[in-house]
């Protein structure tokens, strides 16, 4: 039994799953790992910094041995130059998150590039079908990092997202940790998963090994979506999108007083001098609702065939092969 669907025919894959371009942590050997391992491995170009970018993307291509590879940017804190540049590099495809993409539509269509839009809520859904998205992600609540301050949870959000998109290709995103939570996608009608918090967990990723292991060993009670820490760390993200983290001791000292926080200069440098202390982390500990399934620091090469087969064997136990 295979996994084909319009999905991995669209970008010729092996697997229905793709990689979130989480910034920062994706970089060129964990979204290459991905796409060799049979996903689509889509680098984390976050705000569009020049010097990572041209740090990891030829970390990316020479790691994706010849298998297709895209990247993914923050609509809201990108310009059409980064974009431009990004696209020289060949990409199968562009994810757009957070914001409007509609600036770089054109760019990316004039590249041949398949653009893929992430989407938080039903009014980002239609704007992406307007803007005729190739492939369209439909973020639920759960997923670790930011999302939508008033989001639907994955379950009841994908089936809707499908509907309203058909006959453009959906992947369900939020909460997604194992092959169970693959094939619970395509049982929604999502043609694949994008799956951001596993990935954190494996060798490839950008991430302080502190981090790693905190998410193997959390839960998902120890999750909770905030703003505090975008304040704290005076971050621009704009005020509809909040982020699932693990517990941090900014969080507990200012849960509530998001407000009072950000009139509180001195409160913001406080944390940027805790940081360099070392008292506290570099960055928040992004983490989705589903860290309890995440156990073990596998390859992502390994990781991508592994969630495969157990979708597979989890479709086949409920009788949807």
């Amino acid at each position: 039994m295979g996994l084909s669907t319009a999905f991995t025919e669209m970008f010729g894959v092996e697997y229905p799953i793709a990689l979130a371009p989480m910034g920062g942590s994706a970089g060129g050997a964990l979204a290459g790992a991905v796409s060799r391992g049979g996903g689509l491995g889509l680098l984390g170009g976050g705000g569009g910094d020049e010097d990572w970018l041209a740090r990891e993307l030829p970390v990316l291509v020479d790691e994706a041995a010849g298998k297709p590879w895209g990247i993914g940017f923050l609509s809201w804190a990108v310009d059409v130059g980064v974009v431009a540049r990004a696209l020289e590099h060949g990409p199968a495809a562009m994810m757009l998150s957070f914001g409007d993409p509609g600036p770089f539509v054109e760019h990316i269509r004039s590249a041949g590039v398949a653009l893929i839009i992430q989407v938080t809520d039903l009014e980002e859904a239609r704007r992406a079908v307007d803007l005729g998205a190739d492939v369209i992600v439909a973020q639920g609540t759960e997923s670790g990092g930011h999302g939508a301050r008033h989001g639907r949870s994955t379950l009841p959000f994908v089936p809707v997202v499908v509907d309203l998109a058909m006959p453009t290709p959906v992947l369900a995103a939020g909460g997604i940790a194992d092959g169970r939570g693959v094939a619970a996608a395509l049982a929604l009608g999502a043609e694949g998963a994008l799956v951001g918090t596993r990935f954190h967990a494996t060798p490839e990723a950008l991430l302080a090994p502190e981090t790693a292991r905190a998410i193997v060993a959390g839960r998902g009670e120890d999750t909770e979506r905030n703003s505090v820490l975008d304040i704290a760390r005076s971050s621009r993200w704009p005020a509809k999108y909040t982020a699932r983290t693990l517990g941090h001791p900014y969080l507990d000292g200012w849960r509530g007083r998001e407000d009072e926080l950000a009139a509180a200069p001195h409160a913001q440098q406080a944390y940027q001098d805790a940081v360099v202390r070392g008292e506290i982390p570099a960055l928040p500990q992004w983490a989705s609702e589903a860290i309890d399934l995440i156990n073990d620091l596998p390859s992502a090469a390994d990781l991508v065939g592994t969630l495969a087969a157990q979708a597979e064997a989890a479709l086949s136990r409920a009788g949807r092969s």
